[in-house]
């Protein structure tokens, strides 16, 4: 085998102890013991927020912010193409919007979920939240919830 390591891998030597270490060079990724296998792509957990608007089709028409929700489905995503108007100009910040708008209890965390692996989400939320890049925000998500726009943030 000599010194080449499987494709997509990089070794690396640690500032802080000098020790080398492997680098996913798809996820970054980064492990002690060196790798046998290839590299994959496929990233296991993203860490994500988001801010959800509900409308009288949601699986459960309320929250913390109205006991009934009343709204259509196109009036709850043009109010969501708002909010990420002012997000994606700068005018305004993701997580202040989520703390104060969003119809999910993540609210105040400024609508952070936390990490969360495949499967633990309906299926168009984490189908989106895995297509995208850290930072990167997403177009309106649509599911059983309501509508959201999402931010990967790990």
């Amino acid at each position: 085998m000599g010194d080449e390591l499987p494709e997509g891998w990089e070794k690396r030597v640690s500032r802080s102890s000098g020790k080398e270490y492997y680098l996913n060079q798809y996820t970054k990724e980064s492990q002690w013991d060196r790798p046998t296998e290839p590299a994959s792509g496929e990233q296991d957990t993203v860490q994500c927020s988001h801010l959800l608007v509900k409308h009288k089709e949601s699986r459960r028409p309320s929250s913390w912010r109205e006991e009934t929700i009343t709204r259509t489905k196109d009036e709850a995503i043009d109010i969501l193409k708002g909010y990420r108007e002012k997000i994606k100009s700068g005018d305004a910040d993701f997580s202040d919007l989520a703390s104060k708008y969003s119809d999910c209890s993540s609210a105040k965390r400024g609508g952070d979920l936390g990490v969360f692996g495949r499967s633990q989400m309906q299926k168009p939320f984490e189908d989106a939240s895995f297509a995208l890049e850290v930072g990167e925000l997403s177009d309106i998500v649509s599911t059983d919830s309501g509508v959201h726009i999402i931010l990967r943030t790990a």
